[in-house]
């Protein structure tokens, strides 16, 4: 039986149903989020919600077909794309990238599978307003280098949007189509998803604006999409919640468009992918969340004004789809997920496990300037010798380390933690050479 699509989902007047209407209803108002959409399978019963409006200053309603700027959930939708690619034999998971890419050439090591799992070694990548008037073939030639490779390839995580250009150039090379044309025909149309992108929207199907909130004056504006076009496979669709849960139900083996095979490694946890404090794991293509004994899979995504989250867990079946159009929909989504857990007894993870580390240390030995690519990470010493990070010269976080190298990023304002990352130690000498913030690793290229 097909799955239906969002255009053919009705309102279910079950009591999950109303009591979920009740709290996106409720809390979409306390954050200040002007619409948001929740799909949930609990492997029993379907529920779709949605609320508010679509566009803040033309207040069009939000409904559950509203397609909403995904951001890096895309990266999902492209990695299935390969993996279907993999599964027909048009390429390989653990080929060189650069039997394919001659862009690779000065990185031989690096494979498909490294690619989708982000321990390429690859900085993050440009930044969109240079990436703007920039082909692939040019974008992957100035950043896939030998000088600013982050570590062996297999051996870490680094989130990477750079590995997911060229896994769309990859999709381009082998099946002659552009990406925008291979994801539509190969995944997106197959799971009854109305396809639409930044720039390239469907005909006739709602879109919803992200905003921004001015925190002083409580007003909400949309806000501008600024992806460049070369980064199209690592951000640039749209989609619903119901869409998204037809990409979850496909991950954890309950549709045929990604056989059962492929989806289970798509969501098997990589050798190196220690990707705190985005996942606690990383599959192909998609984040992975330890909970209990059962290990959740999906993708979070943010692109200008909007927070989008999927979550599946392949033994009970339960798949839960959240957007947003408003950065504050990250704490929306983080209660909607509660609320979830209290309601099916399964807790849904939004941030991953946080083991017990311990109390906070001194390590004067962080200090110093680390790279990712073009972006300089620099950790200084106050007068009270704790130290602090800045990114390209903004303003400094306080940071607090723990005895297994993970850090804490201290807001100033409030003096809350939030997860920030871990430190590396060169297994040679001790001395610490690599750190990771947000998923993201920069090499130590000097000292304090």
């Amino acid at each position: 039986m097909p799955y239906p699509t969002a255009a053919q989902v009705a309102p279910q007047p079950s009591p999950l149903h109303r009591t979920l209407q009740d709290r996106l209803d409720t809390l979409a108002r306390t954050h200040r989020v002007p619409g948001a959409q929740l799909a949930v399978d609990t492997g029993t019963e379907f529920v779709s919600v949605h609320t508010g409006t679509a566009d803040a200053v033309r207040g069009t309603a939000f409904t559950a077909d509203t397609a909403v700027p995904l951001g890096s959930v895309t990266k999902t939708y492209t990695a299935a794309t390969v993996m279907l690619l993999i599964d027909d034999e048009d390429l390989d998971l653990d080929e060189s990238v650069a039997d394919v890419l001659p862009e690779f050439q000065d990185l031989p090591k690096v494979t498909v599978r490294h690619l989708l799992s982000h321990t390429a070694g690859l900085p993050t990548g440009l930044d969109s307003d240079t990436a703007a008037g920039l082909t692939a073939s040019r974008y992957l030639s100035t950043v896939c280098t030998a000088e600013d490779a982050l570590f062996a390839p297999g051996t870490d995580f680094s989130y990477s949007n750079a590995g997911y250009v060229a896994a769309g150039r990859l999709i381009e090379v082998v099946t002659g189509m552009t990406w925008h044309e291979a994801v539509r025909v190969l995944v997106l149309e197959p799971l009854g998803i109305t396809p639409s992108f930044l720039g390239e929207t469907a005909p006739g199907r709602p879109i919803a604006s992200g905003h921004a909130l001015n925190t002083a004056t409580g007003a909400v504006r949309p806000a501008r999409q600024s992806l460049a076009p070369v980064e199209a496979p690592a951000g640039a669709l749209l989609a619903s919640a119901p869409d998204l849960l037809a990409l979850g139900r496909t991950l954890i083996g309950r549709s045929a468009v990604v056989p059962s095979a492929t989806a289970a490694l798509m969501r098997r946890p990589e050798e190196g992918t220690d990707a705190a404090p985005l996942a606690d794991a990383w599959g192909l293509g998609a984040a992975l969340y330890q909970q209990d004994d059962r290990w959740w899979c999906g993708h979070d995504g943010n692109a200008q004004g909007t927070s989008c989250h999927l979550r599946a867990e392949p033994r009970s079946g339960v798949v839960v789809a959240f957007t947003g159009n408003a950065g504050g929909a990250t704490a929306l989504w983080r209660d909607l997920a509660d609320e979830l857990t209290r309601l099916t007894g399964l807790r849904v993870p939004t941030t991953p496990a946080r083991p017990d580390r311990g109390g906070p240390i001194a390590f004067p030995q962080c200090a110093g300037t680390y790279r990712n690519g073009t972006s300089e990470y620099r950790i200084s010493l106050g007068a009270d010798g704790l130290p602090a990070l800045s990114i390209d010269g903004d303003l400094s976080l306080p940071l607090v380390c723990y005895p297994d190298l993970s850090c804490d990023l201290v807001d100033p304002a409030t003096g809350l933690r939030e997860p920030g990352g871990r430190f590396h130690r060169d297994p040679v000498d001790g001395s610490v050479d690599r750190v990771q913030i947000s998923g993201r690793t920069a090499r130590r290229v000097g000292s304090a």
